[in-house]
């Protein structure tokens, strides 16, 4: 029997082992199975099969992830032309592995995660991606909801946002002693918003005082206070990833151009404002060059028209996503920036003048 360590979270895992799990959905003899040495946690693995190619996924962080992803890429499968691994076939039980997994089909495609293969991307290659990733953000973007809200694996329906959820997402509030006294209280998606981006800040303050102040923290506030008329207008929700970007995809050249031939990693869905979505793809495009963030936006906007008040309402959302990133880097003690850089200094360049908002 061959048994192998695949990644720090899965463990060794063996050949027998990865027979039972195709066994479990009939998906055929088990030829081999291959580690994957990028993305950020560890847990997939490429399995080749009799039948076909597959991800395996495993040893889930929450309970309700796989419950959450498999309910996201139905949507996106039913009801768009956005490519998805479907069907994402869930066992829930624990015996072949010691954790639930979930078999996925392999989507055929660039794997952007990769460095290696992003490495070798010319100048134009790169735009055309940049641009496909844009067009398929506004498919994406079709499947829409009544309501604004998160999925709730128990009850397997969408549910409004409530703020002690929100607050400690993804961790259970009865986990953080902190929130767990809190009266449920469903908010809005601004509401959502505009409450965990403070949290954000305050849990990265107290994790660097020096690199988040008091002052940077007023800043947020008086943008805030300056964009509430247009933060606060209605929108038709649609579906979000809160995660899209190049390392979530596939590519395949197509003809001239480009085109996104699979989504993945939608732990993170919910419905909410499709504007909010724009964040992270165009604040990675700034990091890299500024002409790829054009490339994007120009695509999604010649399939997506801009509400009324999006200038104003945009930088709320982008200081969001860049918030939750900043809280996690303090947390980790990261930092490739300036050593004096505040929040305020990081967070104003993908807001500045000249930024993405030139265009408008």
């Amino acid at each position: 029997m061959t048994e192998r360590m695949y990644s720090q979270r899965l463990g060794i895992i063996s050949d027998t082992q990865f027979q039972a799990a195709l066994d479990r959905f009939q998906l055929g003899r088990f030829i081999q199975a291959e580690p994957i040495h990028f993305g950020n946690f560890g847990q997939n693995v490429f399995v080749s099969s009799s039948t076909g190619e597959y991800v395996l996924r495993g040893q889930p962080h929450f309970g309700w992830q796989f419950a959450t992803e498999q309910f996201f890429i139905q949507q996106l499968h039913e009801r768009s032309q956005v490519p998805v691994p479907w069907p994402y076939l869930i066992d829930a039980t624990t015996e072949i592995f010691g954790w639930s997994f979930v078999i996925m089909p392999r989507l055929p495609g660039l794997q952007l995660a990769d460095p290696q293969i992003k490495g070798q991307l010319g100048a134009s290659e790169k735009r055309g991606i940049a641009q496909a990733l844009g067009e398929n953000l506004a498919r994406m973007q079709e499947v829409t909801w009544p309501i604004a809200g998160r999925y709730n694996a128990d009850l397997a329906t969408i549910e409004p946002f409530e703020m002690a959820q929100e607050l400690a997402w993804p961790f259970p509030v009865a986990s953080n002693t902190r929130l767990a006294s809190l009266t449920p209280e469903c908010i809005s998606y601004s509401q959502r918003i505009e409450i965990c981006l403070c949290q954000h800040l305050s849990d990265a303050q107290q994790s660097n005082a020096a690199a988040t102040t008091p002052e940077d923290i007023a800043w947020v506030k008086e943008l805030l206070a300056s964009a509430q008329d247009a933060f606060t207008a209605a929108f038709e929700p649609c579906l979000l990833m809160e995660d899209y970007k190049e390392g979530n995809v596939v590519v395949t050249q197509h003809n001239e151009g480009w085109q996104v031939t699979g989504v993945f990693d939608l732990m993170a869905g919910h419905f909410g404002d499709s504007e909010a979505d724009l964040s992270r793809p165009l604040a990675e495009y700034l990091n890299e060059d500024q002409q790829l963030a054009s490339a994007f936006f120009e695509a999604y906007r010649k399939e997506k028209t801009l509400r009324p008040g999006f200038a104003q309402r945009f930088p709320i959302y982008m200081l969001f996503d860049r918030a939750i990133l900043w809280a996690f880097f303090q947390r980790q003690g990261w930092r490739w920036w300036d050593e004096q850089w505040t929040f305020r200094d990081w967070a104003s360049q993908y807001i500045a003048p000249h930024s993405i908002l030139d265009q408008l």
